[in-house]
Parts: structure tokens; C-alpha cells; sequence
């Protein structure tokens, strides 16, 4: 821009020169003088009247770039203050995290070994397979009185996204309530309930408050589905099952929020009765989950006919198999050999959702993570809590219902 100036400036020269000449009558020399002063003057006195503001320009970028870096070093203090905080919360939610998941292994090992003391002292008595059906049975008095007094509780554990740790799912865990308020665990209950043919009521009043959950949730607009297990027996129950179904035909809606859930070893042996009534439910919308798969080793095709579209697997277990180039894999239409890295893509591709359970420690989430494991459940993301007294309440199975159950029990 400046050099355009001063050539403006030549020409203005020029022409006084020029004038000078032709109107003055002047002498070349004398008129070439008079223009190149001119032109010398107007150069200087451009160079007077911008210099002070090219001075000025300058300073203001000094100080501009100055803010710039003092603004930058408070921003790198700043981030380096907010790393150390957030490190410091993360261990000390880890260290918080592990000391829970030490001490609820602790208990469990506990109720553990109580109840092989258990199995101890009866077969020291010689009653090793006593029947449930047998009125002095303490647990199965339990039962009875926690279904006829409604003390079945409903216990929801997240599942969340991986790894965004967003809540996607809750399963839900029957407990039942002792008369003193202490609880009776799956552990203690399930066997003496299968045999006393009362595991399916405890099932249905688990699945009616499951149900209400999500229609509340859905009324918040919580796009959140809820695992609700059920075992082989009810399905293969030629008088309850019918019951069940009939429940659920009244709540088809919500179809995409409920999922029905069964160990892994039941649904390779299930049953030729067993196999008809998943069919009936998988045609009104319901979609099915396996738990506690022991291998990759799993006929997808298969599990995709059958309306399965969840699979949970041990955390520490499934990171194994998925290392090892040899391990087990699923069986589908890919010839080659399937990465460890790929296998949950193979899963989806049979619409297939692949789920890491009982995630105890951080570092197997990390381990979980770094094969493309969209979803976890496990201690480390939270453990299984009761619903709120007030939505114990209102969940609560009507008198009709339960009458209509104990027709079964």
C-alpha cells in the first residue's frame, strides 16, 4: 500500500514538472527540479502524518499478543490444576469402587460357605435331598410367607454404554423380605422355590413390577429397557405359562423395553415346549437375553432365529477368549478365522448385542473396551439397589393378580 502511495506521489511530480514546462515556460531543467521537490515533499510529509499510527498499530499488537500469552499460560495452569483434580477423584472413586467390590465378594464367599455348612449338617443327618414341599423347610417357610404377605422386592443393576457409561438398560433381581426385614437372596430361595413349583409366581410378581418400572419410565420419555429374568421351568409350564402370556399380551407396547432373560446352558438345552413358548412371545415383539455364557463358542444364526439379541459374558472370562488367536469363536457365515477384535461386529451383524458382566475393577473395563464391548453391568458401575419405597408401593401387584398366581402355587 505504501509504495502505491509514493508512486502517486512521482506522478504528481511528473505533472508539475510537465506544467512547470508547458504554462511556465521554464526550462527542463529548472521545471524537472520543481517536480522531483514536489514529489520528494508530499513522500515526506506522508511519511510524517502515518508513521505515528503504524507506531501506534504496532504497540496495540504488542499488547495484544502480550494478553494472548499471559491468557494462554493461565489456561495451561488451569488445565493442568483441573488434570490433577480429576486424577485424584478417579483414584480415590477406584480405590472406593474396589474396597466395595472386596467387600461384597467377602459376603458372598460368606453366604457361601454358610450355605455348604448347611448342606453339611443335613446330609450329616441323613436328609441330604430333603423335599421343599416339606413343612419344616425354615427357607421355604420364608418363601411362602414373603409371596403371601407381597415381600417380593424388585432390585434394579444398570447396564450402561461403553464407553460413554450411560445408564441403557436396569436388570431386574427378585428379593424377598424376611417377616424381621432381613433379605432372602436368589442363592438361598431358587431351589426350594423351582421344587415347591413357586419359582414362577416369584417370577411374575418380579415381572409385574418390571413392567410398571418401564411404563414409568417410558411416561418420562427414559428410553430405558429392563432385563427380567425368567427361568426354563415357567417356560416349559403347561398351566402357568399360559397365565404369563395372557399378562403380557396386555402389555405388548412395551414389547421394546421388556427383556426376558435365561442362563445361557438352559437355552441350549431348552425344550421342545420350551422352544414353542419363546416363539409366542418373540411374535408379539418381546426380545430375549442369555446370562452367564461361558464361551463365544455360540451358533448365532441359531440364536438370532430364536429371538435372542443379548449375550452377557464374564468380563474376565470373555477378555480371555478374545486374546487367545485360538480361542473359542461364534459360529456364522464368516469362513475365515474371526479376530478377537471383531467379533463383536460379527455379533451385531446377527443383530446381536455383546454385554460385559460382572465388571469388578476398572481395569477390566479397560480390557472390556478395548475389544468394542458396547454395553457393561457389574459392581463397578453399581450394584443392584431396591426401588424407592414409594414405587414399592405403587408397583405393588393388585389382590387380583396375586389370587389369580396362587391358584398355581
Amino acid at each position: 500500500m505504501r509504495a502505491a502511495f509514493f508512486i502517486l506521489y512521482l506522478a504528481c511530480g511528473a505533472g508539475a514538472a510537465y506544467g512547470a514546462h508547458t504554462y511556465l515556460a521554464q526550462d527542463w531543467i529548472i521545471s524537472g527540479g520543481g517536480g522531483a521537490l514536489a514529489a520528494l515533499l508530499l513522500g515526506q510529509a506522508h511519511l510524517f502524518l502515518f508513521s505515528g499510527r503504524d507506531r501506534s498499530a504496532d504497540a496495540r499488537a504488542d499488547e495484544v499478543m502480550a494478553a494472548q500469552e499471559s491468557t494462554s499460560r493461565r489456561v495451561n495452569v488451569l488445565e493442568a490444576r483441573t488434570d490433577a483434580v480429576e486424577t485424584t477423584l478417579k483414584h480415590e472413586l477406584t480405590e472406593r469402587r474396589d474396597a466395595l467390590v472386596a467387600e461384597m465378594k467377602q459376603l458372598e464367599g460368606l453366604i457361601e460357605r454358610l450355605t455348604v455348612n448347611v448342606e453339611s449338617q443335613k446330609t450329616v443327618n441323613g436328609s441330604s435331598t430333603p423335599s421343599p414341599m416339606r413343612g419344616d423347610d425354615p427357607v421355604l417357610r420364608d418363601v411362602r410367607g414373603a409371596l403371601e404377605e407381597n415381600r417380593v422386592d424388585l432390585h434394579l443393576q444398570p447396564v450402561v454404554s461403553l464407553p460413554q457409561r450411560r445408564v441403557s438398560f436396569y436388570e431386574g433381581l427378585a428379593r424377598l423380605r424376611r417377616e424381621d426385614g432381613s433379605l432372602i437372596m436368589p442363592a438361598e430361595f431358587t431351589d426350594a422355590a423351582r421344587r415347591a413349583r413357586l419359582l414362577g409366581m416369584i417370577e411374575a410378581l418380579t415381572l409385574f413390577r418390571c413392567v410398571q418400572i418401564v411404563r414409568r419410565l417410558i411416561d418420562r420419555d427414559r428410553r430405558v429397557g429392563v432385563f427380567c429374568n425368567i427361568s426354563a421351568g415357567t417356560l416349559e409350564d403347561t398351566q402357568f405359562f399360559p397365565f404369563m402370556l395372557d399378562f403380557m399380551s396386555e402389555y405388548q407396547s412395551l414389547s421394546g423395553a421388556v427383556i426376558f432373560e435365561m442362563p445361557a446352558d438352559a437355552f441350549v438345552q431348552r425344550s421342545r415346549e420350551m422352544r414353542e413358548n419363546m416363539d409366542k412371545l418373540v411374535s408379539m415383539g418381546f426380545r430375549f437375553s442369555l446370562d452367564q455364557a461361558a464361551s463365544l463358542d455360540l451358533d448365532l444364526p441359531r440364536l438370532q432365529d430364536a429371538g435372542i439379541r443379548f449375550v452377557k459374558f464374564a468380563g474376565g472370562d470373555l477378555v480371555d477368549q478374545l486374546r487367545d488367536p485360538a480361542g473359542p469363536r461364534p459360529t456364522s457365515s464368516i469362513m475365515a478365522q474371526i479376530k478377537g477384535e471383531d467379533v463383536s461386529a460379527v455379533f451385531s451383524r446377527y443383530g446381536i448385542t455383546m454385554i460385559g458382566e460382572k465388571l469388578e475393577d476398572e481395569a477390566t473395563v479397560l480390557d472390556v473396551l478395548e475389544y468394542d464391548v458396547p454395553f457393561g453391568q457389574g459392581h463397578v458401575f453399581g450394584s443392584p439397589r431396591p426401588i424407592k419405597a414409594s414405587l414399592m408401593e405403587e408397583t405393588a401387584p393388585p389382590q387380583d393378580f396375586t389370587r389369580r398366581m396362587s391358584a398355581f402355587g
